[in-house]
């Protein structure tokens, strides 16, 4: 049996030879490696959390069962990833009509107020990229969020590179669009100067002259 760190030094491709071979416990490597691509590629499609979470069994459930058929013309996780973006797709157009991008720990450097203004743009973030068209979305979390290249997005997603580009560069627009609008009505009361500092300005700078 492979140590732990025998196992993790292995390639995905090697992975998938052994586990061809009968040692299926490695395909647990396989879905810890890849959570989370595979989690926000399907939330990137699906909206509720229970379906995304099935529709990741499944896709990994499917991908085992066809094991064989990867032929290696592309990356493992390229692979990986258009079985579930097929998974979820298929789940989308079953449903219809339709019925946090990540969940990062806080950093316990940051102040609470910093924490509340991280909680807040994540909230932003993760509302604006839930507003944009499926197609644009699935292009904009593939691309900048999972960081695939231009190559690997068109692969698993059956597009050509310049929809890929065209598509990314409408998500960005769409973005900034939204989360301006989002943001604007708060640009008022950017940079607040409250009362206690007010007082306690006006307090040293009358202490200081009382010196001169």
């Amino acid at each position: 049996m492979l140590q732990p760190a025998q196992s993790e030094s292995l390639t995905d491709e090697e992975i998938v030879g052994r586990v061809l071979r009968g040692d299926r416990p490695l395909f647990e490597l396989i879905m810890r490696r890849h959570n989370e691509r595979i989690y926000r590629t399907i939330r990137s499609i699906l909206r509720e959390e229970a379906e995304v979470e099935d529709a990741m069994q499944q896709a990994y459930v499917d991908a085992y069962a066809h094991l064989g058929d990867f032929a290696g013309r592309a990356r493992f996780s390229t692979w990986l990833t258009r079985i579930a973006v097929h998974e979820a797709l298929a789940r989308k157009r079953r449903a219809r009509p339709e019925g946090e991008l990540m969940n990062d720990l806080p950093d316990p450097d940051r102040s609470p107020e910093q924490r509340t203004q991280d909680a807040e743009t994540h909230r932003l973030l993760a509302a604006a990229i839930d507003e944009l068209p499926e197609h644009f979305r699935t292009v904009f979390v593939l691309r900048s969020v999972q960081g695939l290249s231009v190559e690997e997005t068109a692969g698993v997603l059956d597009l050509n590179t310049e929809t890929v580009k065209t598509r990314l560069h409408r998500a960005r627009g769409l973005l900034r669009k939204a989360i301006l609008s989002r943001t604007e009505p708060a640009l008022a009361r950017a940079l607040p100067f409250p009362a206690t500092r007010c007082d306690r300005v006006v307090s040293n700078v009358m202490r200081r002259l009382e010196l001169l």
